[in-house]
């Protein structure tokens, strides 16, 4: 029977239908009369019967048609059938979607440039050039979709200043948008609002805030047909988190590791971070003069698995912040980080060292000149462990600044 319901359409279809009535009736077990169950389930045998006893397809189709008219004539009809099954449908899918997240993978948009070059975050370019032509809109949309770079663009219709940057705000918690105030040479206003806008914090430095990242601040005079604010905003990497390896191992050194931040000591601890796992339970981690870090005195280097990207860098480079956006091959751990608004580092100096204590991990950025890791808040217990990077899934092209990410690339 087995082989004969692969083979043959028509059995397929006789069983499909049998369930479905089958399914039917037992829903409406306790409101049907002992009369509709029993043709019911008559008509249900006839037909099972005939399947079993390879019937031929007259005879299915015969016992189909008497089981179809017996439903038809003892089943109470649900109201709004159809959309009743569409919402059911939608609700299982849902259902699958809701576990596959929870216990299989989970989405993960990269927001930062901590993780840079193996994963990008946000990245904005001013645009000011006078040389600067603003790609037609096939090719805008096909940028948007490839590999998520959204253009800004106001053309002042009169010479101005700008006057007031606004308040970034969040409509319905997904989209941002930032007003920018102007005022013209003749002394009327304007206010010209910019939807998709990248994210901005009550407490980013001056270096993370609209105006500066947009090179807006360095661009307030305008003439008629000029560029008041010119930008584009390329999206962070979106990727699926693997949250299923760690529930039968445990974390392994130079992984990709997204964790909560709740119980750490910092200044947010209602957040998803992702970092570079470098010291393992019971290690002593330091970081030396060359910026290498170091576990129980032992250096890691680019023939470190994992950490290729990590100190493929020039160690006699002073390091510099976001220096990602301008030379991607430089990297590397430093001593005393450029990035403001932080607390004091526990790796200061070389003679400095962390240990990590049992059951917890430290992790760094790739990027740690603009990192907020474990240099601030110690090391990670191993339960606020969400999983490790799986597939980078989004900009799907290899045109920078998304060269070579999309996939399982990442390392």
């Amino acid at each position: 029977m087995r082989l004969r319901w692969f083979l043959s359409s028509k059995v397929r279809q006789t069983c499909d239908l049998c369930g479905h009535v089958r399914k039917l009736r037992n829903g409406q077990c306790d409101v049907l009369s002992p009369q509709a169950l029993k043709a019911i389930d008559e008509a249900l045998r006839e037909t099972q019967g005939a399947v079993e006893a390879n019937a031929d397809a007259e005879t299915l189709a015969k016992r189909a048609d008497e089981l179809e008219k017996a439903a038809q004539k003892w089943i109470r009809p649900y109201p709004n059938a159809e959309w009743r099954e569409n919402i059911e449908v939608f609700l299982v899918a849902i259902v699958v979607a809701m576990a596959i997240r929870t216990f299989f993978l989970q989405p993960f948009k990269i927001p930062t440039s901590s993780m840079q070059p193996t994963l990008f975050g946000v990245t904005v370019e001013p645009l000011y050039d006078p040389g600067f032509k603003m790609p037609g809109l096939l090719a805008r949309i096909w940028d948007v979709a490839a590999r998520g770079a959204i253009y800004h663009e106001v053309i002042a219709p009169q010479d101005g200043r700008v006057v007031d940057y606004g308040t970034p705000e969040h409509f319905l918690r997904f989209f941002n948008k930032e007003t920018v105030g102007v005022q013209y040479q003749d002394g009327s206003k304007d206010d010209f609002t910019l939807w998709f806008t990248p994210d901005q914090g009550p407490n980013d430095s001056r270096e993370q805030r609209f105006e500066h990242r947009t090179g807006l601040e360095d661009h307030t005079q305008f003439h008629k047909g000029e560029p008041i604010i010119r930008f584009v905003e390329t999206t962070g990497d979106h990727l699926f988190v693997d949250r299923l390896s760690y529930n039968f191992r445990r974390p392994e050194r130079g992984e990709i590791v997204v964790f909560k931040t709740a119980g750490l000591p910092m200044r947010d601890t209602n957040q998803f971070y992702i970092k570079r796992l470098v010291g393992l339970p019971g290690e002593a981690v330091s970081i030396g003069k060359d910026r290498h870090a170091r576990i129980n005195g032992k250096r890691l280097d680019a023939s470190t698995p994992h950490f290729e990207n990590v100190y493929g860098f020039n160690p006699k480079i002073p390091p510099r912040a976001d220096v990602y956006l301008e030379d991607t091959n430089y990297n590397g751990h430093v001593l005393i980080p450029h990035t403001d608004n932080l607390p004091d580092s526990y790796l200061q100096t070389e003679r400095d060292s962390i240990m990590v204590r049992d059951k917890h991990y430290l992790v760094f950025g790739d990027n740690t000149v603009s990192s907020y890791d474990s240099r601030y808040w110690r090391d990670v217990p191993e339960e606020n462990f969400i999983g490790k990077a799986f597939f980078v899934y989004w900009p799907i092209t290899s045109a920078a600044p998304a060269a070579g990410r999309f996939g399982w690339g990442q390392r």
